[in-house]
């Protein structure tokens, strides 16, 4: 499945980093992470992986295949 995962402000490329399995796009004052998720616990893996850097999501959703 696919999900995309936007979070408040422009993520440096070096944050970037830290998702190296999702792309990102960057506009309007959010940054837009985008691609597979394998499971359930890899969904909340990145969730926590958003926490730990301090950024806010400001939205979660699966995009259709």
């Amino acid at each position: 499945m696919r999900y995309e995962i936007r979070v408040e402000g422009h993520l440096s490329e070096t944050m970037a980093k830290a998702f190296p399995e999702l792309g990102h796009v960057v506009m309007s004052g959010q940054t837009i992470l985008f691609g597979p998720v394998v499971d359930e616990a890899h969904l909340y893996g990145l969730l926590a992986r958003c926490q730990s850097l301090g950024l806010r999501v400001l939205e979660m959703r699966p995009l259709p295949e």
